[in-house]
Parts: C-alpha cells; structure tokens; sequence
C-alpha cells in the first residue's frame, strides 16, 4: 500500500522556485544583486558627499580669495595689504601688472592648498563613516550566515530537532538555509531509525544468550552429571559469556557514537576509583600493582560511559602487562582548562605505527580478528568513540621501556 509522507512539523517554508530547475527567475533578489546594489548604491552617495563638500571647499575658498585682495589702489597708487605681496613704488605699467600678477598667483596656490587640506579631512571623515556603514550593512546581509552556522553548532551536539527557518528574501542564503534543514529532517530520521533498531537488536540478541547461560547453569548445578557434560557445559558457558560480552560491547559502540545530549557534573577521581576496585581482584591475581595520584577534574558528562572509558583502559592495561613486577598507573588532573585521565603501564615493546590499529574495532597488536581471551577487541574502540561522544580525545603513545600511556583530554 502507498504511504503518504507527513511533513515535519517544524518544517521550513519550501521556496518559491524549484532549486534544481535551471530556469530561475530573472528578478529574483540574488546576493549578488543585492550586495551590487548595496555597494554601488554606497560608492555613488560617497561620491555625491565627497563632490559637493570639494564645491563647497572650493566656493568658500574663491569667495574669500576674491573678497580679500592682496593689494589695494590709494589715488591712483597700488599698495600691499600682506607682507608676502611685494610691488615696486614705482616703476612701468608693465612691471606693476607683473607684480599684481605674481601675488595673484601666489594667493591662488595658498587657497589650492587650503583647499586640499580640508579635502583631505573630508575624505577621512568619509572613509571612516563608509567603514562603519558598510560593516554595519555587511553584518545585516551575512546575520543569516551566523544563524545557520549557529544552528549547526547546536546540531553538532546531537540536538537534531533544531531547525533555521531563516526568513527574508528568497535569495542564495534562504535556498541553503532551506536545504540544510531538510538534510537535519533526513538525518534526524536516519537516528531514530538507528535508535529504534539498536534498541530492538539489544532485546533481541541479549534474551536468547541469558536463556541459554541460564539452562547451562541449571544442567551445571546437576551433581549427576557426566564429568564429560560438566566440561562441555563449562566450555559452552565461556563461549555464552564471550558472546554476551560482544554484544554488549557492540551495542555500547553504537551508542556512544552519537554525542550525549544529558550531562551532569562527574568526577574523574572518582570514576577512576571506581575503575580501579573493579580491576584490582584481577591486578592482585596478576601480580600487577595499580597507584597513581588522582586530583579532582570534574567534567560534564555521562558517568557511566566515563566509567567505561577508565575500565576499559585498565582492563588492557592489567591484561597486557608483562609477568612479573608489573604495575599501572592512573592519574588525574586539569591541565589547561581541560580533564585530563592518564593510564599508564608496564607491558611488551609497542611499535609506533602500531599504536592507531588499537583503536580500531576487532583488531590488536599482531592480531586481526578476535581470538583471545583477553577480551573482544572493543575496549579501546569504545573509549575513543565515549570521549569523542564527550567533546574530548584519546592519544595512545609508546612507553620507554615497553608498554602503553594513554591519555584521554575531556573539556571542563
């Protein structure tokens, strides 16, 4: 049967011209034409300002030039008014209209250079109001590029929901705007589809292994049995307990891969603690000796997924140590307005173009597949993606002498 599809509720308004048609409309308001429009229109008021404060300058300096002459005629003789205009007593017609000349001319270059020097200030004055003006106007036009990159923060921490709706014309920015929330509206489905399935696949695969670790414990407790079905029966119940183990750490790497949208205020030092008690029967049965000095570092965060991070690190470390005179140590503190929880153990030589396979899900140092008994190959895989998850990282690097330090960064 056909299905409808129901629009999002939060969905934005679909433009007025389909995008991927080419044939657009020819007086759609583009960005380009508007920012054309805007600094041309910006340009020719500027140039409008400028010319008529340059008339205004050079209007004021002719008047004053014109009402102010250099010279004056007393009964038929010319006289200097200014020191700086020099005409002879006596002398030719000839040699007079030279004089008059000369301080014409000097008093023309005087009014030209007060001229430039008030355009000068004016062009300054100009300049900086066209500055402030055009960041001003700049700001208006790109304040749809602020909101779209806002929005892609906040959907970069898991909140999918989150839509721009971006208002205004139907421009460049509103056709992204546009198809940026439709991408939100499909990837929010595909993780709520992921969501739904991991939580179907967790009930699925874990009810059959807890039936099956349940009749194997009940046949095991029958002190009839057969020494022979003892044995089967306690080597299908490790092999329950490896596939428990594998599904729980698969379903756990899926989920931390997402961001963690509730976070509360937790204590490293404490998680670390609480890492270091659950592994300490299995360090004493090694031989293996756990200290360090743990400072408080709070971070906000999931405190079970942190504690898994700090399990998960000193269960390798613990397992892969060397035989004897072993130890792991584990710190905390803040460094830099950041958590930072140190791991670090004796253990076999570990070549550096080694250390980013570790990470990796399924594979080990040397080893491709799962085969040991040491774990499922997931623990590191899931603390990289748990501090990911957190907004922080986890570095692996080679120790002096054999063995790992790892080093998970968290911000505060």
């Amino acid at each position: 049967m056909p299905t409808t599809s129901v629009p999002h509720p939060h969905a934005p308004p679909k433009p007025a011209w389909d995008p991927r048609d080419p044939v657009r409309p020819l007086l759609r308001p583009t960005i380009r034409i508007r920012l054309t429009l805007l600094y041309g229109g910006m340009f020719l008021i500027a140039g409008i300002l400028l010319l008529s404060i340059i008339y205004l300058f050079t209007a004021q300096a002719l008047t004053h030039s014109v009402s102010e002459l250099p010279f004056k005629v007393v009964q038929g003789q010319v006289q200097p008014t200014t020191s700086w205009c020099e005409l002879p007593a006596q002398g030719t017609g000839e040699q007079l209209n030279q004089a008059v000349s000369v301080c014409l001319r000097y008093q023309s270059d005087k009014a030209l250079e007060d001229l430039l020097r008030r355009s000068l200030f004016a062009l300054l004055g100009l300049s900086i109001i066209a500055f402030a003006f055009g960041y001003a106007m700049a700001g208006r036009v790109l304040s749809p590029l602020g909101r779209i990159t806002r929005t892609a923060r906040q959907v970069a921490g898991s909140d999918l929901s989150r839509r721009i709706e971006l208002d205004g014309p139907d421009d460049e920015l509103k056709e992204l705007a546009d198809t940026f929330d439709e991408m939100l509206e499909r990837l929010e489905r595909a993780f709520t589809a992921q969501q739904r399935f991991v939580a179907n696949a967790s009930h699925e695969l874990r009810t059959p292994l807890a039936i099956n670790r349940t009749l194997l414990e009940v046949h095991l407790s029958d002190p009839g049995a057969p020494v022979e079905l003892q044995q089967l029966g306690k080597t299908l119940l490790a092999t329950n307990e490896r596939s428990e183990q594998l599904v729980e750490g698969l379903l756990l790497l899926a989920r931390s891969d997402n961001q963690i949208i509730e976070r509360k205020p937790v204590d490293l030092a404490e998680v670390a603690e609480r890492g270091v008690d659950q592994v300490h029967a299995e360090a004493a049965a090694k031989g293996v000796e756990i200290r360090g000095e743990r400072e408080p570092a709070v971070v906000q965060g999931n405190g079970v997924l942190l504690e898994r991070i700090t399990l998960n690190l000193l269960q390798n470390a613990v397992r892969y140590n060397v035989a004897e005179g072993g130890w792991v140590e584990v710190t905390t503190a803040t460094e830099r307005g950041q958590a930072v929880l140190t791991v670090s153990n004796t253990g076999p030589v570990v070549p550096a173009y080694e250390i980013d396979n570790i990470f990796e899900p399924f594979r080990r140092l040397r080893q491709e597949r799962t085969g040991s008994d040491k774990g499922v190959g997931l623990g590191l895989s899931i603390a990289r993606s748990v501090a990911r998850a957190h907004g922080g990282r986890i570095i692996a690097e080679p120790r002096e002498g054999g063995g790992l330090v790892m080093r998970v960064t968290l911000p505060i």
